[in-house]
């Protein structure tokens, strides 16, 4: 695949997955703790804490479509929030591990956050490097001894 072809992919495969934290960030916001099944009255702390949250995933889903058009050179910023994602994700899976199973949306939310994630971020870093080389492509130099051309990184 070329590379402004894979480039094209990965940017429609961020852009679907933005979706998600906004969305869910939204819900969060707009229905706060009642929007949990079991919840009629949430205390006030709790529905203020899900929606400070709430506000972080939104901007966690902004983020990442901000680094959609340059998505082959925005490394830095797509591992960070990434990073973040995962660690939401662990603390999920601990969770689990602690309470049991949550319902099918957090099951969903914790496969994007430890499956889906991880994948694209490996694949965004594998795109920074097919960029790097068209960008900066290895230079042919001459060997010290032999005269003949090498190629050098």
């Amino acid at each position: 695949m070329k590379p402004h072809t894979e480039k094209r992919l990965l940017q429609s495969v961020v852009a679907i997955a933005c979706v998600v934290p906004v969305a869910a960030g939204m819900a969060g916001l707009i229905l706060g703790a009642e929007w949990f099944r079991g919840i009629e009255a949430p205390p006030i702390d709790l529905d203020s804490h899900l929606r400070y949250l709430s506000g972080i995933l939104i901007a966690i889903g902004i983020s990442f479509a901000r680094c959609i058009p340059d998505i082959e050179i925005k490394t830095e910023r797509f591992r960070l929030l990434c990073f973040l994602v995962i660690c939401g994700g662990l603390a999920r899976l601990v969770s689990m591990v602690i309470d049991g199973l949550p319902s099918e949306g957090h099951i969903f939310g914790l496969i994007m956050e430890l499956g889906v994630v991880p994948l694209l971020m490996v694949w965004q870093g594998r795109l920074d490097r097919r960029f790097q080389t068209i960008v900066h492509p290895p230079r042919e130099t001459p060997h010290p001894l032999l005269g003949k051309k090498k190629v050098s990184p």
